[in-house]
């Protein structure tokens, strides 16, 4: 999987190979347990962070109550009653803050979007969404009320493919100040009036933050300094792979546990369900696993709980979040078909944060299963597999079973350039419902995919994206520049690589290569030619590192190459297909429906609408 696209899921893993007994709670009572999802990017599909935990914790005799506040902030932000309240803000802004041309345009246009804003989200939500012209001006009605929204955050903003904050969200001292800055956090008022009243009505024994990536911690924490300000009794929890990559730097920042009760790390259901008794009965937590907690004046870090293999773990439960308020065209639903990667090899990769990686997978059959239930249900035909790559073992058989089933699903998640990826099997997988492939290419340098640990060759990888094109899948590619010792020349044979299979690409996410903590190439710099890894002591929760190489481009100059190369691509004219995997996946299965052939990302378009 690439390093720039993050599609890592919560990896969060149960202890014991079966439901734990609620007897072993001896309150007396069910816990209560509320998991909160917090805002990032757009709200194509729920994450499979909370359903993961819920169906866990519910199938031993937890009550659950599941907050996607994602979504439900990004409904809120879109609503004509919330931008109305913006523009009367703007009216009231101080000079200066913003500038006087933002601010006449949105005073200017800003009652018109209101108007439009309820019905552009009805049809992102619809059939309009397949009809470019129709969907583009959707899309730009709700890209022009988000811009309006942000305006009194500046710089802050919540838009479509992330959050940013108003300062570094690795530094601790800025995330303290930043969950109270009520000019730059637009989720204190949102928080206060959507959130705090549903945990006052439903009082949780524990209130549970997932914190899957690095732009959520802020919205993450403001959510529990929230329920702290206003002295909420509850236990408060964090947890998901962003909190266990940051394992040893939470422990270091004792202040951060003046907003949490404490943190989950790694495998995380039998963690949580443990600490949800724990706290409902007024017990210990020091045999909760995988918990840093703060116990009087010091914080103590408990002991770590083996993974469990995916197989004994229930189907994700989704009941109780808002499906019919996500932004896409029809319901799509997430999957995992493994925990781990089978490969964990690449050196740009910190799969397993450091510790040793474990891998386990379903079985076709299992896969299948899951993907009938979720079908009957709750009506779903798109499923997406988030997995780092699904094995070529269950593109074979899942392939085999789903060709045989009256119900159409279609599929598609991440999966390797290996050689026993045959013509054959492509042709299978199409035929058995798959409908976008998402590669991990990283580059088409030979050495270079030598020198990251790939286990990839230009042969196989060219002929998969041939023989893909040609069963009617959709071939979307990951790729980077600048890994270390990469030179232009290797740069440049990624470059003719895509081009010489332009017909066979339908998209790419790109970018430059990130440093990322525990990947190999940051535990082992000299092997990988790097001179000097880069900590800078304000960015004390850092997940990304700076660096110097040896030899080839710097950092800089893959940030040259990669903005030539970004300049370079033809435009789209109806970008809005290619905003999320989500959109891709399902517009590609739309245009499979219909026979109409996949564009391709790198040739101009001709005028056709599609």
């Amino acid at each position: 999987m690439s390093a720039i696209i993050e599609l890592k899921e919560l990896g969060l893993l149960a202890d014991s190979a079966g439901p734990v007994g609620v007897e072993s709670n001896g309150s007396g009572r069910r816990p209560k347990v509320m998991l909160l999802f917090p805002p990032n990017w757009t709200p194509t599909m729920p994450h499979l962070a909370l359903p993961t935990l819920a169906a866990y914790l519910r199938q031993n005799g937890v009550e659950v109550t599941q907050r996607d506040l994602n979504v439900e902030v990004f409904d809120e932000i879109l609503s004509r009653r919330y931008l109305t309240a913006t523009l009367a803000r703007l009216r009231r802004t101080e000079a200066g803050r913003i500038s006087p041309e933002k601010l006449n345009w949105a005073l200017q246009t800003g009652p018109r979007l209101a108007k439009k804003v309820e019905r552009a989200k009805s049809g992102i939500r619809s059939s309009a969404f397949y009809d470019g012209p129709i969907g583009l001006e959707l899309f730009s009605t709700l890209l022009d009320c988000l811009e309006i929204a942000n305006l009194p955050f500046y710089p802050a903003a919540l838009n479509f493919q992330g959050y940013d904050a108003a300062g570094p969200t690795d530094n601790s001292r800025f995330l303290l100040q930043g969950v109270r800055d009520e000019r730059h956090n637009m989720f204190l008022d949102i928080y206060r009036r959507l959130l705090l009243p549903d945990i006052r009505r439903t009082q949780p024994d524990i209130v549970g933050i997932s914190i899957p990536s690095m732009a959520q911690m802020l919205p993450g924490l403001t959510a529990a300094y929230l329920i702290k300000e206003e002295g909420l009794d509850c236990h408060v929890t964090v947890g998901g792979p962003h909190i266990s990559m940051l394992r040893a730097q939470i422990a270091e920042v004792p202040a951060l546990f003046e907003l949490i009760d404490s943190a989950i790390v790694f495998d995380g259901e039998v963690p949580l369900l443990h600490l949800a008794r724990a706290v409902a009965a007024d017990g210990s937590l020091s045999d909760v696993p995988n918990l840093i907690y703060k116990d009087g004046g010091r914080l103590r870090v408990t002991a770590r709980k083996e993974p469990e293999k995916i197989a004994n773990l229930p189907l994700p439960d989704f009941d109780g979040l808002p499906l019919d308020r996500y932004l896409a065209p029809e319901l799509a639903l997430p999957l995992l078909t493994a925990r781990g990667c089978y490969f964990g090899k690449c050196a740009f990769c910190n799969v397993g944060y450091g510790e040793p990686e474990s891998f386990s997978q379903l079985r076709a059959h299992q896969l299948a299963d899951q993907m009938l239930a979720l079908h009957r249900k709750y009506g779903v035909k798109h499923i997406f597999f988030s997995d780092e790559a699904v094995t070529p073992r269950n593109l074979r058989d899942l392939s085999k079973i789903l060709r045989q089933l009256p119900e159409e699903l279609h599929w598609g998640g991440c999966v390797r350039f290996e050689k026993v990826i045959s013509g054959q099997l492509l042709e299978d997988m199409g035929i058995g419902g798959c409908r976008m492939i998402l590669f991990g290419l990283e580059s088409a340098s030979a050495a270079i995919i030598d020198h990251m640990i790939k286990g990839t060759q230009l042969p196989h990888m060219s002929r998969i994206l041939k023989e893909s094109s040609a069963a009617g899948i959709w071939n979307h590619t990951f790729f980077f520049f600048g890994f270390p010792g990469e030179t232009i020349e290797d740069a440049q044979e990624t470059v003719n690589f895509l081009y010489g299979h332009k017909a066979h690409i339908h998209s790419a996410a790109m970018g430059t290569f990130l440093m990322e903590r525990d990947s190999p190439a940051h535990k082992y710099p000299d092997s990988f030619g790097v001179k000097q890894v880069i900590e800078d002591p304000a960015r004390d929760l850092a997940i990304y590192f700076d660096f110097e190489v040896s030899a080839g481009m710097s950092e800089q100059m893959a940030e040259m190459v990669h903005d030539k190369f970004l300049e370079s691509l033809p435009s789209k004219r109806f970008p809005q297909f290619y905003i999320s995997d989500v959109y891709r996946f399902l517009y590609a299965s739309h245009l499979s429906e219909r026979q109409i052939p996949h564009p391709p990302w790198l040739v101009p378009e001709d005028g056709v609408v599609q």
